[in-house]
């Protein structure tokens, strides 16, 4: 019988190429993580020294702080720093919602690439073909995100996109990590499926969310790759690192060209930068050693708790009418994201995901 053509062939018949960057045995070049980090100090100190910026970083120690745990989770979840100093700037020190937005490009630009050079360095299993896709995507969407579409954002409606989403994600995490941490799995095991796949995730996150609140990539395309393809956290992670990371430096760096980074975005870059260097990193590792089900647990209920602190911050503006429209745009995206989800199962049951991605 004539196979349907959007159906893959099963691994019996055609031995699919593995979609993922394998772990190559040998010795891990970790002097590249180190030649890195003796880079980033030796620059940060002789711009702290030069500029005798000390009483800046004593001013803004209260960032640097906050960053310890906010690094922590960009190293071992799918959600960078800024998912903790967007909040920490924002609603806590009520700064401008463009400033967290910068900020966090800005300090993820060291602590996710910190990250990722040191996942790359010890040859971790990435999703390739979608992570390839989606770095051609972010590369695209994050200045014309940034250019065309973030200013039209009002600052209350950054808070919410953040404080939405995040929400959401928390939400289904809460009752799916034990499933999601048990998955085994790759990707689709096709790799024009995989490349279009993360390009679409990597475009439409990049010109969105990602450009709105600087955080955001990694979360949707760990969703794809977790929801829809079943995979296996240990390379789901390290794959949405990178892309955050590779985000993160192309939206600071688009800033700075165009001259549009908002004031006080250095001040608290200088003051958290050390920390996060090494601990997104520290999280990379730590993850390794106690599993990621009880660090996404706690991530997910901080993701919760935001979402009412923003709507508490922002109550004379939202209001009880703002309040109820604020949760139900939770359970819809909540809702997309398990139709992804469902998705999944579907594309389990009619064998079109390697036999390894198996609930």
């Amino acid at each position: 019988m004539h196979q349907p053509a959007s159906r893959l062939p099963s691994s019996a018949a055609i031995p699919a190429e593995p979609a993922t960057h394998p772990v190559v045995p040998g010795r891990k070049p970790l002097w590249i993580w180190f030649a890195w980090l003796g880079l980033f100090y030796s620059t940060w100190l002789t711009v702290v020294l030069v500029g005798d910026h000390f009483s800046i970083m004593k001013e803004h120690w209260p960032i640097a702080l906050a960053m310890t745990v906010g690094s922590y989770v960009a190293g071992s979840t799918p959600m960078g720093g800024g998912t903790v100093g967007f909040p920490i700037l924002v609603l806590l020190f009520d700064q401008p919602a463009d400033l967290g937005r910068d900020f966090s490009f800005a300090i993820q630009s060291i602590g996710m690439t910190s990250a990722s050079i040191l996942i790359l360095c010890r040859r971790q299993m990435l999703a390739t073909h979608v992570l390839l896709g989606a770095l051609l995507a972010t590369l695209i969407g994050t200045p014309i995100g940034l250019l065309w579409v973030a200013p039209h954002i009002s600052s209350l409606g950054t808070k919410l996109v953040f404080a939405v989403l995040w929400a959401s994600f928390g939400l289904l995490h809460l009752f799916k990590v034990k499933e999601f941490c048990a998955y085994h799995g790759n990707t689709s095991g096709c790799r024009g499926r995989d490349f279009r796949t993360g390009f679409i995730t990597g475009l439409l996150a990049s010109l969105t969310v990602s450009a709105i609140s600087g955080v955001g990539i990694d979360m949707l395309v760990y969703a794809v790759l977790v929801l829809l393809f079943r995979c296996d956290l240990k390379i789901a992670i390290p794959t949405s690192v990178i892309v955050m990371a590779v985000t993160s430096v192309a939206g600071i760096g688009f800033k700075m060209a165009t001259g549009t980074v908002n004031p006080g975005v250095f001040e608290n870059w200088l003051a958290a930068a050390p920390i996060v260097a090494l601990g997104a990193p520290l999280g990379v590792f730590v993850v390794s050693l106690i599993g990621r089900e009880i660090t996404l647990y706690a991530v997910s209920v901080l993701c919760l708790g935001q979402f009412f602190w923003t709507c508490q911050n922002e109550w004379q503006s939202l209001g009880w009418s703002g309040f109820t429209w604020a949760v139900c745009a939770v359970v819809v995206f909540a809702g997309v994201l398990y139709g992804l989800y469902l998705w999944g199962r579907y594309l389990l049951r009619h064998h079109l995901l390697p036999k390894e991605a198996e609930d």
